[in-house]
């Protein structure tokens, strides 16, 4: 494994994460990643090895296997962690598509162009929703992993013993799982880091949305405040006081213009 494309990849989801993905992304390379890669793989390979039915019938300790392990503990754990970071992946290609657009308007129309992107990482506008909705499949493909673990492994934990009657089984066998308590603390600690990566792309969705809330209120805030002083009325603050003369003053804030971006169209209404 190339670690230091790893690497990369982990410090550009991080550049453009909020301080909760900034967690989720930590909890998700300590504590499932790794333990996964370290630990989890050994336990698990020798399950069908030492998965022993006190028969000799033929394809009987297959059979009996199958029934009761569907699909590894580990194998499952891969699929979850493909499916749970690829979306993190997706916001850092959205950063890069805006980016390389810049770069072509830039070449194209020379140093007069509009500037659509002033901040590319930022998220606004087509970003935004793509973050968003990026949360929002993380915490159901966590979800959606629970609910089958609990279907197959029901309470997250597996017996010592296991009965099984099925075909080519002569009668009632009892086969034996190997190292059951391990898995099971292995499988509880997964379960928990699980529960708390969603309550982290839970709470970080909440934070999104509370925030482009809060921008929203205060942009209708301002476009009141400036209605209320083209229809004349006295805006808030002022005390009714008249100012004339000298006495006025129209404060301008000037807006620098840079060579790289002299124009700028707003993120939202570039949309993407």
């Amino acid at each position: 494994m190339n670690w230091g494309v790893f690497e990369g990849l982990l410090s550009g989801v991080n550049k453009y994460s909020t301080a909760f993905g900034r967690i989720w992304l930590s909890v998700v390379f300590i504590f499932r990643l790794l333990v996964y890669l370290v630990a989890a793989e050994k336990v698990w390979s020798d399950d069908h090895k030492d998965f022993d039915c006190n028969t000799r019938q033929p394809g009987c300790t297959n059979v009996c296997f199958d029934h009761f392990f569907p699909v590894s503990h580990i194998r499952l754990w891969a699929l979850q962690l493909i499916l749970v970071t690829c979306p993190s992946l997706l916001v850092i290609m959205h950063v890069a598509y805006r980016e390389a657009r810049e770069q072509r308007l830039r070449e194209t129309k020379g140093d007069n162009y509009r500037c659509i992107y002033p901040n590319p990482g930022k998220k606004r506008g087509g970003l935004w929703w793509t973050y968003l909705l990026s949360l929002i499949f993380k915490a159901g493909v966590d979800v959606v992993f629970l609910y089958i673990f609990f279907r197959f492994y029901r309470n997250y934990t597996l017996p010592r013993v296991v009965k099984c009657e099925l075909p080519p089984c002569p009668n009632v066998v009892d086969c034996f799982i190997s190292r059951p308590t391990e898995k099971n603390i292995f499988t509880l600690f997964m379960v928990v880091t699980t529960c708390i990566c969603v309550v982290l792309n839970l709470i970080e969705a909440t934070y999104l949305i509370g925030k482009r809330c809060n921008e929203c209120q205060q942009a209708g805030g301002g476009d009141s405040r400036r209605h209320s002083h083209d229809t004349g009325t006295d805006p808030v603050g002022t005390d009714g006081q008249v100012f004339h003369g000298a006495d006025y003053r129209l404060h301008t804030a000037a807006i620098p213009l840079t060579a790289s971006c002299p124009s700028t169209l707003s993120e939202d209404e570039a949309g993407s």
